[in-house]
């Protein structure tokens, strides 16, 4: 289970990391331009001090907009790192309960299960609701709201073919993206410099192409020259090179790119919670008896085919090395306290189901695969080798 929860703990780190980036950053430029401009005014101080004067207000004017500028990213650092203890302290909880069936347990996996839904209904785009079951169950610190917020309006800007917020999303994460080696960016300039030569503004394309397509000519060169030779092909061309440039899906792949890097950089799973847990428990608990009518085990949800069987169809079967023999019929474990028997056609049920079914029927037992009925005396005990 803790398998799962690594984006938990590294998603407000990252965020952190990120953050402390920026502000360094912001910082070391601020200061750099401060001192020089002190130093201007210092220099006027003997010769012209109504200059000087007026160079030192806007320089203190400058100090104070740093300020506040500090104290919001001091306050975005401080955010992430109360999610980060918050996040510790839940998984480090589920450390300190002693069983499965107590009811901090219980408490814990409420909390966990709303914490999964919230994170598949923010990748679907179902933010309003996400919000709501995050406040309902008091686990904002818990769930990444604010981060699928931000994917969602860029991806819809892509959808609605614009690139401006995807490009300041590069630009804020220059130096992430260039060590994933993403060619997200690229894609970009060159899906801007289409949408150029698509309206047969050649001139401004061919500037355009200049000023943001070849500083990646070391990586790109092709590409690039795909995209010259661009110009002299229309949008209605049937040449397939060019005629996929023009292609409208070229948006939706920018927004799957993009969502693809965002994840990555966030270290957030490409699949739902949702899905992985699911998959996994399913996969845990299917075997080759599971797709036959026959052995059809009431109490396993793999067994039937109509819900959750369909979607572990394709996933890998169990490996276990004890089997496991359970009753058709009542569900339950066939063992030592519970031991097999056999009925005279040689179908087999546990003593607990046949007990109970001639109770019920003056010591009659009706075998469900064959319909034939029996005493219960007739039954035999039955040994697995």
């Amino acid at each position: 289970m803790l398998a799962l929860e690594q984006p938990l703990i590294k998603v407000p780190l990252e965020q952190l990391k990120r953050a402390f980036r920026t502000s360094q950053k912001y910082i070391e430029k601020e200061m750099g331009s401060l001192a020089g401009q002190l130093d201007a005014a210092l220099a006027k101080a003997a010769t012209k001090p109504d200059e000087a004067c007026s160079a030192l207000d806007a320089t203190v004017n400058r100090l104070q907009s740093l300020k506040r500028k500090l104290n919001e990213i001091k306050a975005e650092e401080d955010l992430y790192i109360h999610r980060s203890r918050i996040r510790i302290d839940h998984l480090a909880e589920m450390t300190r309960i002693p069983t499965a069936d107590s009811d901090a347990f219980a408490r814990w996996s409420k909390t966990r299960l709303s914490r999964v839904l919230v994170d598949y209904m923010l990748r679907n785009g179902m933010n309003a609701s996400a919000a709501k079951l995050a406040k309902d169950g008091q686990i904002e610190d818990l769930v990444d709201i604010e981060l699928f917020v931000q994917n969602r309006k860029i991806e819809n800007a892509l959808l609605q073919k614009s690139c401006t917020e995807c490009l300041q999303w590069c630009s804020d994460n220059k130096s992430s993206l260039k060590k994933m080696k993403s060619t997200l960016e690229f894609n970009l300039r060159l899906q801007e410099y289409v949408e150029l030569v698509r309206v047969r503004n050649l001139t401004q394309a061919i500037a355009y192409a200049r000023k943001h397509l070849t500083p990646w000519s070391e990586t790109h060169m092709r590409e690039i020259q795909q995209a010259m030779g661009l110009l002299a092909f229309s949008p209605a061309t049937a040449c397939d090179g060019y005629k996929a440039l023009y292609s409208p899906s070229r948006w939706t792949q920018l927004s799957e790119q993009f969502r693809t890097d965002n994840y990555a950089l966030n270290c957030l799973t490409l699949q739902p919670l949702l899905r992985m847990s699911l998959q996994a428990g399913l996969s845990s608990l299917k075997t080759a008896s599971c797709y036959r009518h026959a052995n059809k085990n009431i109490n396993c949800p793999v067994c039937d085919g109509d819900t959750f069987g369909a979607l572990a169809e394709k996933l890998p079967s169990a490996h276990h090395v004890n089997s496991c023999i359970v009753c058709r019929m009542s569900g339950k474990i066939m063992d030592a306290n519970n031991p097999p028997l056999a009925l005279p056609n040689g179908q087999i049920y546990s003593t607990s189901a046949l007990r109970d079914m001639a109770s019920m029927n003056n010591g009659m037992v009706r075998c469900p695969a064959t319909g034939s009925v029996f005493k219960l005396t007739d039954a035999r005990k039955a040994f697995m080798v």
